[in-house]
């Protein structure tokens, strides 16, 4: 079966299917950049498809400028030095690159480059984001090189405070890129694990959105197919990683999940946050451990609506069946069974029941959670 292969406008434009890399020049051109500085993580930066990528840019005439000192979780230092090498180097627009770090770097460097206030002054709380000087961002491309946390659709950065240690979301509507290129050859080469979590990063964007009690019918929708795309494909992926049109459609269902987040998220990723800010972890990884939990923990308030959706996904047993599907394909995939197996510890609990609870993803978990549900949660995962 071949991948397929489309150009889409929604949420913005997306040049979707095998060997659209190449279409990279084209790309900054119609959003408007002509000297672009590429953002990614250290460890993507020697790699072939990061060394194709300035190969291409500098035969269109564009540069092959690249800054890369991008942390897995990346800091407002990292943003900093960031935002320096874009003003040094006379760029007019960034290239955001690789996983989500690179992706979520990259697109606050062009958020950031031309703003006077510090970057927590724009997280997402009411409407903090119109104190940006909208017209000061400068726009930017995003090219995944993983399919999980569909940040190349996104209006918002993740990004942790080194002081406090705090995961903080930063939006703006014209945070947004102009232009996605969606190569699902560009995943090709990621490691087994990385293929894991990432893919579970983008099942559990899509759960949690569809299970949210926020009012979006669009969002729903989206996340019910994102679930479905997953399910009949991530471990397709993982096992055959040369397997282009399970790429491809793991590399929708990322964008789908991030589409439909706007609904809202909950607990998985409040419990998440805290935790890879706290231990380094990797996020979409982080998330599928504490899934099984959390789906409990709500089943009075989702149990009908999974019912549903594990009769759309062909899953027998409603309810049950969906959590038995999630569970075995954490197992499939190699995920560890708790928190514990990834260097996780209950020395700092309290700590990471205060930064879930203050985390907004909180607001969109189906039940309420208080500081007795969350600890609760984080002592049944660790």
């Amino acid at each position: 079966m071949t991948a397929p292969t489309a150009t889409w406008s929604y949420p913005t434009t997306i040049r979707f299917g095998p060997g659209r890399i190449a279409e990279l020049g084209a790309a900054c051109r119609a959003a408007g950049i002509a000297r672009p500085l590429l953002v990614t993580d250290r460890g993507l930066a020697p790699l072939e498809i990061t060394e194709r990528a300035r190969a291409l840019l500098a035969h269109d005439g564009l540069g092959d400028a690249m800054f890369a000192e991008v942390d897995p979780n990346p800091n407002e230092v990292n943003l900093a030095a960031g935002v320096a090498a874009f003003k040094a180097g006379g760029h007019d627009g960034v290239i955001a690159f690789g996983g989500g770090s690179g992706l979520d770097l990259g697109k606050m460097v062009a958020f950031m480059a031309g703003q006077t206030r510090p970057v927590w002054d724009f997280e997402d709380v009411d409407d903090w984001w119109t104190r940006a000087d909208a017209d000061a961002i400068v726009p930017n491309v995003a090219v995944p090189t993983t399919a999980g946390t569909g940040s190349e659709v996104g209006r918002a950065s993740v990004l942790t405070n080194s002081v406090s240690h705090e995961k903080k979301i930063i939006f703006h509507p014209k945070v947004l890129p102009s232009q996605v290129i969606a190569d699902p050859e560009l995943t090709v080469g990621m490691p087994r694990a990385i293929t894991a979590g990432t893919g579970m990063d983008a099942f559990a964007h899509c759960l949690e959105a569809y299970c949210s009690p926020h009012f979006h019918p669009m969002s729903q929708g989206i996340a019910l197919e994102g679930m479905r795309l997953v399910k009949e494909n991530l471990l397709r992926a993982y096992e055959a990683p040369d397997d282009l049109d399970a790429r491809a459609q793991m590399m929708a269902a990322a964008m789908m999940g991030a589409t439909a987040f706007q609904k809202g998220l909950g607990a998985i990723h409040a419990l998440s946050h805290p935790v890879g800010a706290l231990y380094d972890t990797h996020h979409g990884t982080t998330n599928a451990v504490v899934m099984q939990a959390v789906l409990r923990f709500n089943r009075t308030e989702v149990e009908e609506r999974l019912n549903r959706a594990a009769a759309y996904m062909s899953i027998e047993d409603g309810y049950e069946g969906f959590v038995a599907f999630a569970t075995a394909l954490c197992a499939d995939l190699g995920i560890p069974a708790r928190l514990g197996d990834l260097g996780v510890g209950s020395d700092k609990v309290d700590a990471m029941v205060e930064m879930a609870l203050r985390d907004p993803s909180c607001g969109g978990n189906p039940r309420p959670l208080d500081d007795a549900s969350v600890r609760a949660l984080f002592l049944a995962v660790i």
